[in-house]
């Protein structure tokens, strides 16, 4: 696909910055060896990498960023350093995936949304109603198989080093909407993906790719009767303040993912590897943490507005609607699936 003049300056200047961060950390003319190696003494280098997030700077997920850097720096006594970047300051979240398989930018935050493209098996996510709850979702993600599909990002030239929460999606509409049959007819604004288009459609609602940008006007011009999106995101974005019904169906859990470049990976020490490997998991619980907190905020936040919330007591006519959704896709995720029903308690 042609890149935009833009876009192509911002990659090469992307580009330009690591060259000069791993020639910093030693040149082809010294006794140096490459970036994140052992000199040959006992002193071992000095590194400072990149992290991007396309979050506002007070969200969880940056706050777990910067918990993980904090974590490195501490582990590797200051020797090495992660800077990151919040409100996509390095690019949104397609340019920096494709930076991050360059080594343009070292590492990144990203949903397992758009990785599904890179890795098939991280699309499961997009599957309705396949997780009872947090803790069914977070006993699969610890799982091995959950591990596994971290890995699974390797032949893309990434790596996926922890998950972060994100929470459950739930729909938010015009008008109530206070069972399955209700939704008939709506038109649901979904992200660009065949599989919510499938959901949106088995529920007999009318799905309406959109940019998340429009999101707001259409639901106050009635270009959309609806969205979906987990708590935090329905309240930063103020579509409660224009679609004031709130459907708790938790249809979707969408892990984001914290990654590391593979080109910068294999430079690494296996003791600057394990460092950063260890950090990375001992940050997801300050993120966790700071999810649940966001959640109770945003939950108090909506009450107060008078936003009418529509608990889904019985979820089953709901997952009999979708079905045939996971009937279409379940060959194609058949060990996955397998692995998180076996992670129900």
């Amino acid at each position: 696909m042609k890149k935009s003049p833009k876009r192509l300056s911002v990659l090469l200047g992307t580009i330009l910055g690591a060259s000069l961060v791993l020639s910093a950390c030693g040149g082809a003319g010294d006794k140096e060896k490459t970036s994140g190696e052992v000199k040959s003494g006992s002193e071992e280098k000095t590194l400072s990498f990149r992290l991007a997030d396309n979050h506002p700077d007070n969200y969880p997920t940056v706050l777990g960023d910067k918990k993980f850097a904090e974590l490195v720096n501490q582990k590797s006594n200051g020797r090495i350093k992660i800077s990151v970047f919040p409100n996509g300051q390095l690019g949104d979240e397609k340019s920096i995936i494709e930076q991050v398989q360059l080594g343009a930018v070292e590492f990144a935050r990203v949903s397992t949304g758009p990785l599904a493209e890179f890795s098939k098996s991280l699309g499961v996510f997009s599957l309705p109603y396949i997780f009872d709850s947090s803790e069914h979702e977070w006993d699969f993600l610890n799982s091995d198989k959950g591990k596994e599909l971290l890995k699974s990002l390797e032949s893309s030239k990434m790596l996926g080093l922890a998950y972060f929460d994100s929470g459950a999606r739930n729909f938010y509409t015009n008008k109530p909407v206070n069972n399955v049959d209700e939704l008939k007819g709506h038109k649901i604004r979904v992200q660009q993906s065949q599989i919510n288009i499938d959901l949106i459609g088995a529920l007999g609602g009318s799905a309406t790719p959109m940019p998340y940008g429009e999101v707001f006007s259409s639901l106050q011009t009635g270009v959309i009767d609806g969205a979906e999106n987990n708590l935090p995101s329905y309240v930063s974005s103020n579509h409660y303040q224009v679609a004031k019904n709130l459907v708790l169906d938790g249809h979707q859990r969408v892990p984001e993912v914290v990654m590391v470049s593979k080109a910068i990976w294999d430079k690494l020490s296996d003791t600057d590897k394990k460092i950063i490997q260890e950090a990375a998991e001992e940050s997801v619980a300050t993120q966790r943490e700071e999810w649940d907190k966001m959640e109770k905020e945003s939950e108090a936040k909506i009450k107060e507005a008078g936003v009418n919330i529509i608990e889904v007591n019985d979820i089953k006519p709901w997952q009999d609607k979708v079905k045939p959704v996971i009937d279409k896709y379940q060959a194609e995720y058949s060990d996955v699936l397998d692995a998180i029903d076996k992670a129900r308690k």
